[in-house]
């Protein structure tokens, strides 16, 4: 009996302790989403909502610049997630074993762009990028080449965005890269040394493999703050030109913000959610399945 009770007790410690964190957790997290798809089935005008069912998603998918905005932004996640996972992977497999001083040198250097604001480092890129009076269009002047545009270029501006959120970001995953390959045990590289296996050959044998779980992870991270995407497209391009560069986040604040569609935008972003789920979900399966 006694012991019965001071289970329970030790219990309802527990249950206390994480309770502000779960309280916090349905406030600000289930309860939102349970609101937007309430949202996304009225019709709201100002203080009036008016019940209209599935019209808003009609609405949606009638619209050519909603396709558009799930384009490119299917267009951001692979490309970043793809370009995140490989050269993360090629860094840190390559500095891992080296010296202690060495690998805190390459972890901070790539970190350094982590710790600023996205909105500074989008301020930055677009003084770079500015085809007046940017380093970019200064440096091509003086080598005799015409203006350069990249971000009033239909055809360059998805690149270009691509490439400034990636070297942004990536080095939260080379970070977590490192992490995990120095918690490798060296038995196993030692055991693929003396069977005189290649270092590319153990890297891709031995460690990729093992580093599948931090894999995943960063996956699942890049693609939820991929489709999260604004500051730069609000910064850089406006989601021009001529919605060259809209992407479902951007879509969704200009009908929540300038067009006050708080209907249509809470379907977006019961889209996202859905897709979100939908991308997740099977890589979370996989990684339980292998522990």
């Amino acid at each position: 009996m006694k012991r019965r009770n001071y289970h329970w007790k030790e219990n309802v410690t527990g249950y206390l302790f994480i309770l502000p964190q779960f309280l916090m957790f349905l406030i600000f997290i289930v309860y939102p989403i349970f609101e937007g798809i309430r949202l996304s089935l009225y019709k709201v005008q100002f203080n009036q909502q008016t019940f209209v069912g599935l019209d808003n998603y009609v609405t949606l998918f009638h619209d050519p610049v909603f396709f558009k905005s799930i384009y490119n932004t299917v267009i951001f996640v692979v490309f970043i997630v793809i370009l995140t996972v490989a050269f993360s992977i090629f860094v840190a497999s390559a500095v891992f074993d080296k010296k202690p001083r060495y690998v805190s040198f390459i972890r901070g250097s790539y970190y350094i762009p982590v710790m600023v604001s996205m909105v500074v480092m989008s301020m930055v890129w677009g003084f770079l990028l500015n085809p007046a009076n940017g380093l970019i269009s200064y440096a091509a002047r003086e080598m005799d080449f015409s203006i350069v545009n990249l971000l009033g270029n239909k055809h360059t501006v998805l690149p270009v965005i691509i490439f400034v959120t990636f070297a942004t970001n990536v080095g939260q995953a080379i970070i977590l890269y490192i992490a995990a390959m120095i918690g490798v045990p060296k038995d196993l590289f030692e055991a693929a040394e003396v069977d005189g296996a290649s270092r590319i050959r153990t890297i891709f044998q031995i460690l990729i493999p093992l580093v599948k779980p931090t894999t995943i992870y960063i996956t699942i991270i890049n693609i939820i703050a991929v489709l999260k995407i604004f500051v730069v497209i609000q910064l850089l391009t406006g989601g021009g030109p001529n919605n060259g560069s809209v992407t479902m986040m951007y879509y969704l604040y200009n009908n929540a913000f300038k067009y006050n569609q708080l209907g249509i935008a809470s379907a977006v972003g019961v889209i996202m959610f859905v897709i979100t789920m939908l991308l997740s979900i099977p890589q979370l399966r996989a990684m339980f399945k292998e522990e």
